[in-house]
């Protein structure tokens, strides 16, 4: 309505709409809802048993307020860590992982002539946490997820940290168990990692660990086991250049944040 209605349009509509057509009273309803005078003398001309309607209607709203359930508490700080930073699928993978670091060090106490299986599985140790820890098979906040500000290359170095934090104090603990050297157990395990996070921007990440596990199983575990050698890349002189490919492939990693920037089913 262009125009206020008048007194006595207001009054019936306020007696329930007696003696006033559709139209009339949809248009009375629309302009009620901008007008805060009408609204006024709306309430000036409603009836007793209108007000004492209103009263009980307000005082039911009131006790059902009293007599509900006790408000949603705020989420827990808890919550938002699991959401970040883990994926209970990661579970069974480092639960496996630490057991067969736990098979190596005992290999290597009952056969001493084999080389040192801890440090042949050192460097792709976490690969199969990180393959998993933002993976869409296995997490069902996936989607949910992915579409959140926090995803990308933020949310998997997040998540790869968790894998790491149990991954390294158990390579630690192995190589001291079988006398490896720390730098050699630890440098190519984070080596490794850099490298699949880098090629994960590309190819996606379980397929950036699978591909890398497998090109150091062929070409550097199995011809070890076969020689009963340990390979150059393992000897305590290529400290030096673990320590460099460790810096310069989480720096190339860092360099390829844009490949997570939008996330597929094979990422």
């Amino acid at each position: 309505m262009t125009i206020h209605p008048n007194l006595a349009v207001i009054t019936r509509y306020a007696e329930g709409g007696s003696g006033l057509d559709d139209a009339t009273v949809w248009s009375v309803e629309v302009h009620l809802e901008g007008c805060p005078d009408c609204r006024a003398r709306l309430a000036g001309t409603a009836t007793d048993d209108t007000r004492a309607l209103l009263d009980r209607v307000a005082a039911g709203l009131d006790e059902g307020i009293a007599a509900g359930p006790a408000p949603v508490r705020a989420r827990r700080p808890w919550s938002a860590v699991q959401r970040r930073w883990l994926v209970w699928a990661l579970l069974p993978w480092l639960t496996m992982t630490v057991a067969v670091l736990g098979c190596a060090v005992l290999l290597e106490t009952l056969k001493p002539d084999l080389p040192s299986l801890v440090l042949l599985l050192a460097p792709v140790a976490p690969l199969p946490g990180v393959a998993v820890a933002w993976s869409r098979r296995v997490d069902p906040a996936w989607e949910l997820i992915a579409g959140t500000p926090a995803a990308g290359m933020t949310m998997l170095l997040r998540r790869t940290a968790s894998v790491l934090a149990v991954v390294v104090p158990a390579l630690a603990l192995a190589g001291a168990g079988s006398g490896a050297s720390l730098a050699l157990v630890l440098l190519p395990c984070l080596a490794f990692t850099a490298a699949t996070i880098a090629l994960g921007a590309v190819v996606g990440v379980r397929r950036a660990a699978a591909g890398v596990g497998v090109l150091w199983a062929f070409a550097v575990v199995l011809p070890s086991i076969a020689t009963e050698r340990l390979p150059v890349v393992l000897e305590p002189g290529s400290v030096p250049a673990w320590a460099l490919a460790t810096v310069a492939l989480a720096a190339f990693a860092a360099s390829r944040a844009d490949g997570y920037r939008r996330l597929s089913s094979r990422r």
